[in-house]
């Protein structure tokens, strides 16, 4: 059985409208939520082994924001194939990079983790910036991973329904 975190970034700024969408840093909200959903997988036992994120600057910096508080000491692949990434660009860095990890997080965008996480569970939830789903695969590999897969969505939190 592997374990597949999923996080969309933290909510992020929109204040120069000049800026392009890879270098949107994140708001204050998001840079309190993502600290906050670290906690929480510390505390629940779900820190991963291995974080792949996509390459722009508010999913970096989500990242890095949960790994802090999580206590991760693992490996960090940052990734231009995760942005704006639909499920299969997720599956083929999972297959490619996800060994010999137990629990693997990807961090990106919507609408490709809404999507991913229907592929992985076989349901449609909503993800809002800083969502966290935990998905438990029926794989022994990473390798092994295609799409839909026979996955079960174990716990879905947002951070507006948190309580700190």
């Amino acid at each position: 059985m592997k374990t597949l975190l999923v996080l969309r970034h933290g909510k992020s700024s929109w204040s120069d409208p000049t800026m392009a969408d890879f270098d949107r840093p994140l708001k204050k909200r998001g840079e309190r939520d993502a600290p906050r959903m670290g906690r929480l997988a510390a505390d629940i036992g779900l820190v991963p082994d291995l974080i792949a994120t996509s390459a722009a600057e508010r999913a970096i910096r989500t990242a890095e924001l949960f790994a802090a508080a999580a206590g991760f000491d693992g490996e960090m692949l940052v990734t231009e194939e995760l942005y704006a990434a639909d499920p299969e660009q997720y599956a083929r860095v999972l297959r490619t990079h996800g060994d010999p990890s137990e629990v693997v997080m990807v961090v990106g965008h919507n609408p490709g983790l809404e999507a991913l996480l229907e592929e992985t569970s076989g349901k449609w939830q909503r993800m809002p910036t800083a969502a966290l789903a935990q998905i438990r695969l029926p794989i022994e590999s990473w390798s092994e991973f295609a799409l839909p897969a026979p996955g079960s969505l174990v716990g879905l939190w947002r951070p507006k329904e948190l309580t700190e």
